[in-house]
């Protein structure tokens, strides 16, 4: 059979294929499969090749085996949680379990230990040995529905399942306990070898389905319920798991490999940057010669902004609440914002971005479209209230030092515009040997009321990128509703 033969034989069979693979998905992907549909169709003109029907069906079977593949993998992660937590239960009776996803990497699970002993990082392979003797027994898992009264009798001693609980009543949705146990039999809490609060995605048969699978318990953190630091702190055990053995040793390869490169031992080690305990978690303070790095690198950029009619501004570090007001940033991040009270009553903000300010500079005076475009930039600092849980390093702080800029121009110099902060940004990286994959940011048409301005204005702009994406041959992807409630973006 030729590659042409070949070819249409793949896509006639398509049908036959698809519909073999949905019939294999489990609870969680024939719920979403409705909305994939639906989404599918709608961006389908957009992403793939408009008028071909016998592409428009192979790239639907590509990329609904890759999120079956994908979903496959976070079940077995998932199933391996509630192991953890039964092989919790096993050592540790007195340990409440609270709750265990599937993450990018494996899974972790939350437990108060509170009234007994908890573990140490030296008690890690005692429990991952529990967990392989406990699976070996886990021939089923099963799913039942129960009402509210019999999910808070059982997990009557468990503070944290009964706010579940409760919180899944109040919303109407269905309470579902998974039971793990031997095969052949209907699996209740009776005979059941554990049972767990969960809304489902795991394996059917654990023994078998994860007799392959490699997987190791990683570290012991700590984290507060439901990620509210008034909470009680929980102890959080992380797992890692991957489809084979081969995958999981990859992974902890890179990983030894990355720590070698942890900018924060490179940072200590050079003397480059350093924290303060008096000052604060997520406030670096540069040293002489991290402050010579800092300037050296600010001094190219702006070499770069200059080539490009670029102009330097400076903004104050507070504001009045009226601007972010104005602006709508007070009414979608004020969780976010750093509030300062006057004495005389009146409310201030440490700026978490430049680009209102920006605004009240161009702002100051009429401008002539001959006067088009303004271009400001600056570098300099702004302040997000992150949680402490979430500060490391230089990733994640509460002070960020930004090479900002605004261009203010006429809607028919918005492509060369672009073009040119494409050019700055495109240099910048490739002199360091960085090569770029661009993420488009763009608007959910499905929650429009998140965004400001009308759905023209925004399929405009996104065109334009787009086109912007395409002529200068960049590696590029989309993600949809991922774009700021003022604009979409390339990153």
């Amino acid at each position: 059979m030729g590659p042409r033969k070949a070819g249409f034989f793949i896509i006639s069979q398509l049908d036959t294929i698809i519909k073999n693979l949905e019939l294999k998905q489990t609870d969680a992907v024939r719920g979403a499969q409705t909305k994939w549909n639906e989404l599918y169709e709608q961006y389908y003109e957009r992403h793939f090749v408009p008028g071909n029907k016998e592409m428009r069906r192979l790239s639907k079977f590509c990329i609904l085996n890759t999120i079956m593949n994908k979903e496959e993998l976070n079940h077995i992660r998932h199933t391996l949680s509630h192991l953890l937590a039964s092989a919790i239960r096993e050592l540790y009776p007195h340990a409440k379990p609270t709750l265990g996803p599937a993450i990018d990497t494996g899974f972790y699970y939350d437990f108060d230990f509170d009234g007994g002993d908890k573990p140490a990082p030296k008690d890690l392979q005692k429990i991952e040995q529990k967990m392989r003797e406990l699976l070996k027994k886990w021939e089923s898992m099963q799913r039942e529905v129960v009402t509210d009264t019999q999910a808070l009798a059982f997990f009557k001693n468990n503070p944290y399942k009964i706010e579940m609980i409760t919180d899944i009543a109040k919303g109407g949705s269905p309470i579902t306990f998974y039971h793990s146990g031997a095969s052949g039999d209907t699996l209740t809490t009776e005979n059941a070898l554990f049972t767990d609060l969960c809304e489902g995605g795991h394996v059917e048969t654990p023994n078998k389905e994860l007799r392959e699978v490699a997987f190791k318990l990683d570290r012991i953190a700590g984290a507060y319920w439901r990620g509210d630091e008034n909470n009680t702190m929980l102890t959080r055990i992380y797992g890692l798991a991957f489809e084979n053995k081969d995958a999981l040793v990859t992974y902890e390869t890179n990983l030894e490999e990355a720590k070698k490169r942890d900018h924060r031992k490179l940072g200590k080690e050079l003397d480059l940057f350093t924290f303060s305990e008096l000052v604060g978690p997520g406030l670096p303070l540069w040293t002489p010669r991290g402050s010579i790095l800092r300037h050296e690198l600010d001094t190219y950029i702006w070499e770069l902004r200059k080539k490009h009619g670029y102009t330097r501004v400076a903004i104050p570090h507070i504001t009045k609440k009226d601007l972010y007001v104005t602006s709508g940033h007070w009414e979608k991040f004020a969780d976010e914002l750093f509030k300062v009270a006057t004495r005389e009553g009146k409310e201030y903000a440490l700026k978490p971005m430049n680009c209102p300010h920006h605004t009240q500079i161009f702002a100051r005076k009429p401008h002539s479209y001959r006067e088009m475009p303004q271009r400001y930039a600056e570098t300099t600092m702004v302040y997000r209230d992150e949680q402490s849980g979430e500060l490391g390093g230089l990733t994640r702080v509460l002070s960020i030092t930004q090479d900002d800029s605004h261009v203010f121009c006429r809607s028919n110099q918005v492509k060369e515009e672009f073009n040119k902060i494409w050019d700055i940004v495109d240099t910048l990286y490739s002199t360091f040997n960085f090569k770029l994959r661009v993420r488009l940011s763009f608007h959910d048409p499905m929650t429009m009321e998140k965004y400001l301005g009308d759905t023209k204005v925004w399929g405009n702009s996104e065109k334009a990128l787009k086109e912007i994406a395409i002529e200068r041959k960049a590696d590029y992807f989309e993600g949809i509703g991922e774009a700021a409630m003022y604009g979409p973006s390339a990153l």
